[in-house]
């Protein structure tokens, strides 16, 4: 009974183009953005979000090794138990010191420290009312819908949505606006003044994911809301070391006594296994080179001023809220969307992964495209070629009815 249970789901997102296959990209070390897939050919990643291809560098692998060597491979445990290994102390400081906020705390992933973090505070104060923009990421979804807190969910984007919906509460009843800078899928922005304007006017807490950001905008990158002068009225920031820092963990940073409590009373901090030393050291080492260097986040959005060029004169529309390096390419179709990702990878040796759902929309599968400062103009010019052939051949339009 119950395999054909299993096998029954299994077979509804077979039937709808989204079941999702693994492929074997592998990368090659120093070479980003270049990998071999299971044949051993040669690949171009267009779709990574390694946005600054940190996770080659020669210094932060350095970093790593170094600590591998000190330290071994792994902690032992939560950091309540196994201990909390000097790594930790140096780049919770560091964190401190670029967003410049009094703590910080470090996650094993950027999806933990807005899943537990988010679950953490909330528990502790289940009469916080929390106001969430509609395309919050799965991980902030997660988090509140794990929690009975009473959450209410504004239009994404929409800040006179989000001033009605405040303006049902009494001042003095605790307030969560939780909300992200860049939002991945459609590579626009918050109107994050605004929203900071409005939790105080209404006496609330904000929590801004920047994960997208960081590492692009801002001064020493620190963030869209750095871009906007904002940062310093920003509750919580919180951050992945994935994407811009290229490797992994997550962190957030506020005052003392908000970052305490989270500490404190999350059991997805308090339960899970820390960092090693040898990623932690890696993450530190990738921090401290993109704040001090902005020539790699100025190379990215050149290269992403040049790609958006190239793809326009091609007639293929990106997704016209897209202001970021960000470049969404909505075909509609996830079944398309598969075929021409198996094509770009085939025949010409290109990596876009297909979006499907249920993490975009049903009707707005896209490709989500970036280019990084590695990427050449010989790439980016086939990347654009290869999309042009594999439209016009899977007769997938290259512009969009549906935007």
């Amino acid at each position: 009974m119950y395999k054909e249970l299993f096998y029954n789901k299994i077979s509804e997102l077979k039937d709808s183009g989204n079941y999702r296959e693994f492929i074997e990209i592998n990368r090659v070390s120093s070479k980003y953005p270049l990998a071999k897939n299971e044949n051993g050919n040669e690949v171009i990643v267009f779709c990574s979000n390694d946005y600054l291809g940190m996770s080659q560098n020669s210094e932060v692998i350095t970093a790593m090794k170094v600590a591998l060597d000190s330290f071994g491979a792994g902690t032992g445990g939560s950091r309540n138990i196994g201990g909390s290994h000097k790594y930790f102390k140096l780049i919770e400081e560091e964190l401190c010191d670029w967003h410049q906020k009094e703590s910080s705390l470090i996650f094993p992933t950027g999806y933990s420290s807005n899943d537990a973090a988010l679950q953490g505070l909330l528990r502790t104060f289940p009469e916080m009312i929390v106001f969430s923009d509609a395309k919050n990421h799965a991980s902030i979804i997660n988090a509140l819908r794990s929690v009975k807190n009473e959450v209410k969910i504004f239009n994404h984007n929409d800040i006179n949505h989000l001033g009605e919906l405040l303006s049902e509460y009494d001042i003095n009843i605790p307030k969560l606006i939780v909300f992200e800078s860049v939002y991945s899928m459609d590579g626009d922005v918050a109107p994050i003044r605004e929203i900071v304007k409005l939790a105080k006017e209404y006496n609330s807490l904000t929590f801004l994911d920047e994960v997208h950001a960081i590492g692009m905008y801002g001064s020493e990158v620190k963030g869209y809301s750095d871009l906007l002068r904002v940062q310093a009225d920003i509750d919580v920031i919180q951050s992945t070391m994935a994407k811009g820092i290229g490797i992994i963990g997550g962190y957030i940073a506020g005052e003392k006594w908000l970052i305490d409590v989270i500490r404190s009373y999350s059991s997805g901090f308090i339960f899970t296994t820390a960092l090693p030393p040898a990623i932690v050291a890696g993450c530190l080492k990738s921090i401290k080179i993109v704040r001090k260097n902005d020539g790699e986040r100025n190379k990215l959005h050149s290269k992403t001023r040049k790609l958006r060029e190239k793809l326009k004169l091609n007639g293929i529309e990106v997704l016209e809220e897209s202001s970021t390096h960000i470049l969404p390419v909505i075909k509609g179709d996830s079944q398309k969307c598969k075929d021409a990702a198996k094509m770009l990878l085939e025949d010409f040796g290109i990596y876009v992964q297909a979006i499907n759902a249920p993490t975009v929309e049903k009707g707005t599968e896209r490709f989500r495209i970036n280019v990084t400062p590695n990427h050449t103009d010989e790439q980016i010019d086939l990347l654009v070629e290869s999309l042009v052939y594999v439209f016009d051949k899977l007769d997938i339009k290259r512009g969009q009815e549906i935007l």
